[in-house]
């Protein structure tokens, strides 16, 4: 049988990046839906329930679509993406010197069917002075990112270390794609899906 076509529900070229280094092949499909944490909804629950919605919306009638959603958690708060520059220092800043969690809901969705996983990091910052922190918001890099930094990019020279997936950190947890994969009947077996024997 052959491989089932993919979606992508996500404009985050980080995550078609990943896709790509896998070596599947995709469509990008995004329609807007509201991403706001409910009051009172875990990081974890918020995470696969936005994933879930944004899959089921960009879904097709004989693909597999992929949706993602990131959050990053810090003394309880999830911050989002900076809304103006000012914002995004703020978060830097705030962020610098101390631990935080990435969380990556992940869903896979056919008709019919919507399976999800997440996955939660821990993420050190080194210390930064005002200036550092004002320096890296002007690279533009963090403007479209959770928490307002990317860990792949000039946001690499502030993370300090982490403590778990590195991948869910860029916004898709590879090892939890394959495992919703296998969940569908497929493997990745190194640039394709095959079906599971």
């Amino acid at each position: 049988m052959d491989a089932p076509r993919l979606i992508l529900a996500s404009r985050s070229p980080r995550r078609a990046e990943l896709l790509s280094r896998l070596g599947l092949q995709y469509t990008v499909r995004v329609l807007d839906v509201d991403e706001s944490v409910l009051s009172g909804e875990a990081p974890a629950e918020a995470a696969q329930r936005l994933a879930r919605l944004k899959a089921a919306a960009a879904l097709d009638d004989d693909a597999l679509a992929i949706g993602c959603d990131t959050l990053v958690v810090h003394r309880g708060d999830v911050l989002g993406k900076p809304t103006h520059r000012g914002e995004a220092v703020q978060m830097v800043c705030r962020l610098q010197g101390e631990e935080h969690l990435v969380y990556t809901g992940v869903a896979l969705a056919a008709p019919g069917r919507v399976e999800t996983a997440v996955e939660a990091t821990r993420v050190w910052f080194r210390s930064l002075d005002p200036r550092e922190c004002e320096e890296y918001v002007a690279t533009g890099e963090p403007m479209d990112k959770a928490g307002a930094y990317g860990i792949q990019g000039f946001g690499a020279a502030i993370v300090e270390r982490i403590e778990g997936d590195y991948f869910n950190v860029m916004g898709l947890p590879i090892q939890r794609l394959l495992e919703l994969f296998r969940r569908f009947g497929w493997r990745y077996a190194f640039g394709r899906l095959v079906r599971l024997t």
